[in-house]
């Protein structure tokens, strides 16, 4: 993992990461916690999980959040412009993990733990292909936790399910949408959540087939085990 630079960034060595009390009702404004003596806070790191397709869906880009935040803490800090960086966390294409420890592991955070490349724990659990805990409602690539949220979860499992069928994109909206029309997406940006799928199971891209004009398939695969 690696950092690029966006707009004015400059870096320095990570010393030390405090933690941050939760916000909540009881706690308008959160208190630095657990901060080692003899030392003083000097600024802070804000891990944002958002990559390039998920800011597109949204109709905007990194370097326009960038702006908005930099500009945010212009109005309750004036002056602070001067000494705010913001960098691009980048990893090579198809890898898998949360894009937050994606962020951790390029900032060096002492207290991250690298999902991207750790061993699995869980012995059962083949250590080539993938594996589809329907019990546990997660994923495995390669014996590590693929990190899918539950609706990315939902949409290998439909496919997998119906496999041999050719499914559309309205089907999946309805399928894994069903509870959450408010925010479902449209047919177009679907094809941003199936190509974030895949990035999380790099290698084993090919098991979810796009079918042209027609949708997405799963054909049965001998790198792909089901259970539950």
């Amino acid at each position: 993992m690696s950092i690029a630079r966006l707009d004015n960034y400059r870096t320095s060595p990570l010393i030390a990461v405090a933690p941050v009390a939760p916000v909540t009702p009881a706690t308008v404004a959160p208190k630095l916690v657990a901060v080692p003596t003899e030392t003083e806070a000097r600024g802070f790191a804000l891990y944002v999980g958002v990559d390039e397709a998920t800011a597109a869906a949204a109709g905007t880009n990194l370097g326009a959040i960038v702006a908005a935040l930099r500009a945010t803490l212009a109005e309750l800090v004036p002056g602070a412009g001067e000494e705010t960086y913001a960098a691009v966390a980048l990893a090579p294409v198809g890898t898998g993990g949360r894009n937050v420890e994606v962020v951790r592991t390029a900032l060096r955070d002492p207290r991250a733990i690298d999902k991207l490349v750790s061993a699995p724990t869980n012995s059962d659990v083949p250590a080539k292909g993938i594996v589809i805990d329907a019990s546990r409602n997660k994923v495995f690539a390669d014996g590590i936790n693929a990190e899918l949220t539950f609706k990315e979860f939902q949409l290998i499992n439909y496919l997998v399910e119906n496999e041999g069928n050719t499914i559309s994109r309205s089907e999946i909206i309805d399928f894994v949408w069903a509870d959450d029309e408010l925010n479902a997406p449209n047919e177009r940006t679907i094809d941003v959540h199936v190509r974030r799928l895949r990035s999380k199971i790099a290698g084993y891209e090919d098991i979810i087939r796009t079918v042209r004009g027609g949708g997405y398939r799963f054909d049965k695969h001998p790198d792909v085990l089901i259970e539950g």
